[in-house]
């Protein structure tokens, strides 16, 4: 007991002159600092340069201002993506088809109608180019995702069903938005935009099918096993690969000078030999390097993202767009390696939840449906919608049932492949950002996008009830639709 009393004086003692030390530390500190203050307040340093910022300047208030903003545009379009999105999602619909409508919401279609002021504090028009560089990041780092996702299996072998079925649902809604752009141009367009491109674009816009939110849609409910499912998976892989390349093309014709759209065409040639080539053998070595290892290493990933960003910064320096050297990397990676399998699950989450909705609602901020006024206009929109319905799901279902399918499952792709998504905002986004699209066919070709996306899931249920339509698939069939049901799934998109 009197152990404890002296080990229990020495610690109060102990803690006094610690507590007296400290205090005098920082009053001795402050003395010196002041003693040091006093004798340079005499000293005299020469002026600024004419060219020179003047001192507090640097942290001034419009520059405080706008980052302000930016974290508020940001903490505010997530917020929203994943409200609307899980709404959405409680409705039986892709969340993405939320998330893009959340865009819209926090845009001059709804936000700037309701409170101008509230559009204007929020989401001011300053802080819109710095939203813009990075959304672009965003979809760059998708796409490389989509790359490394897919499985080269899908377009290496295929059934006659999946080839047939696969080049119609490409080649008549493209025909079809061609013949539509006769009626389109004379009053949508401008003179500047050559009728080539333009035709070119819309039947693109007509033709692209979001393999993403497919595949999302038949996991959800249990149909991604079936052979139907299967089938309609392997035709959407086909369709987006084949609808890159056509939009690569365009764009390499579209941005080129006149008479350099040949030399824009074989740059893009070398650049894809080059990655299938070298670059392929190079990130083969990479991933058996890492194969086995549990975790990713820092200095892995460093070089990985730079290869995509250089790879980005060539294709957008051809004259294509970044995203397409940033597909063209990923999908060079194998596939089935655990190198990207851990860039999927590294870089995944932070794409879909923090870069997509930016990307979502940049559009949005470009998405005007107040320009819809006029008998006219909803009758152009109502055409577009009809074309792209009408040759998504006449072209599959003709294919599908001249390959011996039910007329119930040809309907049931046909519906399928007319799903639309975040792969049809990126075709837009980029007619747009060239000024083939004027931003009121911007606006009818996002209505278009998300018509047909909504109308995918009750039309699908409606055709399925009783169990008509899909069931499980055997495993012979899986092999023979060369198709896994992860392949390609990405919550969200």
């Amino acid at each position: 007991m009197p152990a404890q009393h002296l080990t229990s004086g020495y610690s109060g003692s102990h803690r006094l002159r610690t507590g007296l030390l400290y205090v005098a530390t920082i009053v001795a500190a402050g003395a010196c600092f002041a003693w040091i203050r006093a004798l340079g307040s005499g000293l005299n340093a020469p002026a600024p340069a004419v060219s020179q910022e003047i001192f507090g300047r640097t942290l001034s208030h419009e520059h405080f201002d706008s980052t302000l903003h930016v974290l508020l545009a940001l903490a505010l379009i997530i917020f929203a993506a994943r409200v609307v999105g899980a709404l959405f999602r409680h409705l039986g619909q892709p969340p993405v088809i939320g998330e893009t409508i959340s865009g819209i919401l926090l845009g001059p279609s709804l936000l700037g109608q309701v409170s101008p002021a509230a559009f204007a504090y929020l989401i001011p028009q300053e802080v819109i180019p710095l939203l813009n560089v990075i959304a672009q990041v965003g979809v760059v780092l998708f796409m490389f995702l989509v790359g490394v996702e897919l499985n080269p299996t899908h377009l290496r072998r295929g059934s006659s069903i999946v080839i047939a079925i696969s080049h119609s649902s490409i080649v008549v809604p493209f025909l079809l938005g061609c013949a539509v752009s006769l009626l389109l141009y004379p009053s949508y367009a401008t003179s500047d935009v050559p009728f080539g491109v333009f035709i070119l674009f819309i039947g693109i816009s007509m033709s692209v099918t979001a393999f993403p939110v497919l595949a999302r849609i038949l996991c959800d409910r249990g149909f991604d096993s079936s052979r139907l499912g299967n089938i309609a998976l392997t035709c959407a892989a086909v369709d987006d690969v084949t609808a890159w390349c056509l939009l690569a093309l365009v764009m390499g014709v579209a941005r080129s000078e006149p008479g350099s759209a040949a030399q824009t065409c074989a740059y893009a040639l070398m650049f894809i030999s080059f990655m299938l080539l070298v670059v392929r053998r190079l990130v083969g070595r990479l991933a058996l390097h890492e194969e086995g290892k549990t975790q990713l290493r820092q200095g892995t990933m460093a070089i990985v993202l730079v290869a995509l960003l250089l790879s980005a910064f060539a294709t957008e320096r051809i004259g294509i767009h970044a995203l397409f050297g940033s597909f063209i990397l990923g999908a060079v990676i194998p596939h089935d390696s655990s190198l990207a399998r851990q860039l999927v699950a590294r870089l995944r989450d932070f794409a879909v939840v923090f870069f997509l909705p930016v990307y979502f609602a940049f559009t949005g901020l470009h998405t005007q449906f107040g320009l819809l006024t006029g008998a006219d206009n909803w009758i152009a929109c109502a055409l577009i919608i009809a074309t792209a319905s009408l040759g998504k799901f006449g072209g599959t279902f003709v294919a599908a049932r001249l390959t011996g399918l039910r007329w119930r499952d040809g309907a049931a792709l046909g519906v399928l492949m007319n799903t639309r998504g975040l792969m049809e905002l990126i075709v837009l986004n980029i007619g747009l950002e060239m000024k083939v699209l004027s931003p009121l066919l911007f606006a009818m070709f996002i209505f278009m996008a998300i018509v047909t996306t909504v109308a995918t899931t009750p039309v699908l249920e409606w055709l399925n009830r009783e169990g008509k339509v899909f069931g499980r698939a055997t495993a012979k069939e899986r092999d023979e639709s060369f198709v896994t049901p992860s392949d390609g799934v990405s919550d969200g998109c």
